[in-house]
């Protein structure tokens, strides 16, 4: 059975990877001054960055529509025998909606929602690959992969609540006391929404490195076959090198997987946001 893999942009799939797996990407939107430009597409997350910084005023994102999702759903149907598609978490979009709906006018598209955001989806998109090339039928890799998302774990520290404020997720009070105290919160995926989990305290790059000793402190528990390492523009390459080598110091994975945060994540956290995505055991 040939299965065609697809995903919503907000996955932060590397490009390179997408295309060694043909995974086909469905951009979500960021209206910007009242135009809608496609993540990834028309919108880079430096565009956004730049506008902001410029005075510009933080757009919206809006979830890829049904039309989007009937036509490549169409195209795509013409070749294979089914498609498996992966959305962000449903309490954050509306796409996983908007896709159930195209996929069910079409005809064998069978719709995961990912109950995560970022490269927390690109785990599952991944071994939805890997499966469908062993021969797996559908049903049964989509089975395992909810059997299997709450093994995510995806988190993310965050260099200032400017962009989460402006974009009404965060009151500007509290968006003024941690910057005035310097604050730098971790975000959780749980039960496929964000939490705020610990927050620490200084620069970034240091608040990095304790993140990922936090995250990562217990070898034992972390699945070591595969991690995600994101992040947001603003880091130094030299400070980026040492941080992956500290992933990799504090647990081996046997793969590492460098990504950059797209226009979703980019346009709430804001630059220099970082983050790692794996399997707990």
């Amino acid at each position: 059975m040939k299965i065609k893999i697809t995903a919503d942009s907000t996955c932060d799939l590397p490009e390179a990877l997408a295309e060694r797996y043909n995974v086909h990407i469905f951009p979500l939107y960021v209206v910007m001054d009242g135009v809608a430009k496609r993540d990834g597409v028309d919108i880079t997350a430096q565009d956004i960055f730049d506008h902001v910084a410029a005075g510009g005023k933080l757009g919206n994102t809006a979830a890829v529509n049904v039309g989007d999702y009937l036509e490549k759903f169409r195209e795509f149907r013409a070749e294979y025998d089914a498609i498996i598609h992966f959305t962000i978490s449903q309490s954050m979009s509306a796409c996983f909606q908007n896709a159930n709906i195209a996929g069910g006018e079409v005809g064998n598209v069978y719709v995961v929602d990912s109950e995560n955001l970022s490269v927390g989806i690109s785990l599952l998109v991944l071994d939805a690959c890997e499966m469908a090339g062993r021969g797996m039928e559908p049903e049964a890799i989509v089975a395992a992969l909810e059997a299997k998302r709450d093994k995510v774990d995806m988190s993310f520290v965050i260099d200032t609540l400017d962009y989460l404020k402006a974009g009404g997720r965060c009151s500007p009070l509290v968006a003024l006391g941690a910057n005035l105290l310097n604050l730098k919160p971790c975000v959780e995926l749980q039960d496929g929404a964000m939490d705020v989990g610990k927050k620490y305290r200084g620069a970034i790059e240091k608040v990095v490195l304790k993140y990922l000793a936090d995250r990562l402190g217990d070898p034992a528990n972390v699945d070591m076959s595969r991690v995600f390492f994101v992040k947001a523009n603003g880091f130094t390459e030299v400070f980026l090198e040492e941080a992956r080598a500290e992933v990799m110091r504090l647990c081996p994975f046997a793969e590492c997987i460098d990504a950059d945060a797209g226009c979703t994540i980019s346009n709430h956290c804001g630059p220099k946001t970082l983050g790692i995505a794996f399997y707990r055991k």
